[in-house]
């Protein structure tokens, strides 16, 4: 499974961002997508993840109410809709897969968000 993140850029404070993630190869109906950021000096977070068949969706406390997480199953594509950005938000996003054994095995390429106060 090869994931593509794309969309990252800079933002002010308050707009918005969209980041998509498209995955390619044998992909699993049973996956789950997640999405991760690691802003600098910090550890890798994650913030959103999506079942790829259920569509059930779960948000760190720091994305709530302002990121949202979807996919479209026919473009093997996964969103995460970022609004009312924080300079707090200024990351490397990366995308990633489960694979078979229920771990975040498969990772994209990161891409990086930049929110200027």
């Amino acid at each position: 499974v090869q994931l593509q993140a794309s969309g990252g850029g800079l933002a002010r404070a308050g707009g918005s961002l969209r980041l998509s993630c498209t995955a390619s190869g044998r992909t699993s109906s049973s996956s789950v997508i997640g999405w991760f950021r690691r802003a600098p000096g910090k550890e890798r977070e994650i913030v959103a993840t999506i079942g790829w068949r259920t569509g059930t969706t779960h948000y760190a406390d720091s994305a709530k109410g302002r990121f949202t997480i979807g996919r479209d199953n026919t473009k093997k594509t996964a969103y995460l809709q970022m609004d009312s950005l924080k300079p707090e938000d200024t990351a490397l996003y990366y995308c990633s897969a489960t694979s078979v054994t229920g771990k975040f095995d498969y990772w994209g390429q990161g891409t990086l968000v930049t929110v200027s106060s």
